[in-house]
């Protein structure tokens, strides 16, 4: 898939990522911001959000914050970078491991696993990506 560059974000996806990080975060009873700032944070309150069904398969701008916060905590752990990708489907946000062609559609990862009914669980869906994505960097192929 060709790709025009690793754009950085624009300032109105950026806000747009932000909402979305927000909406996620109000699940948090308490020291939402700090609870958000761990990876496991992350991971746990997506998990609980799919667990409870507090999210309907049809509400895919809830389902895309989940990915946004499944993605940071993939790009926390991998130290990713989140940038826009235009292709011939559109232009949306994405992973980029930096210095290399490697991007990881975290913003739909999630969506389309709960548009299809499975069950995620979702501490070992981020251990599968990480792990992945991992054996993609040191390959070498993707540089």
């Amino acid at each position: 898939m060709a790709f025009d560059g690793t754009p950085e974000l624009r300032p109105e996806e950026r806000e747009w990522i932000e909402g979305a990080r927000a909406w996620v975060k109000s699940h948090f009873a308490e020291d939402a911001d700090a609870k958000y700032a761990t990876i496991e944070g992350k991971l746990r309150v997506v998990g609980a959000i799919l667990e409870n069904g507090w999210v309907e398969p049809s509400e895919t701008q809830k389902l895309q914050s989940l990915g946004i916060a499944f993605g940071d905590a993939i790009a926390q752990k991998l130290m990713l970078d989140w940038v826009t990708i235009d292709d011939e489907y559109g232009r949306a946000p994405a992973l980029n491991w930096p210095g290399t062609s490697i991007y990881c559609f975290a913003l739909t990862m999630l969506a389309k696993r709960v548009v299809s009914g499975e069950h995620i669980d979702v501490q070992q869906f981020f251990n599968t990506v990480c792990s992945d994505l991992s054996e993609m960097s040191y390959s070498g192929r993707y540089a």
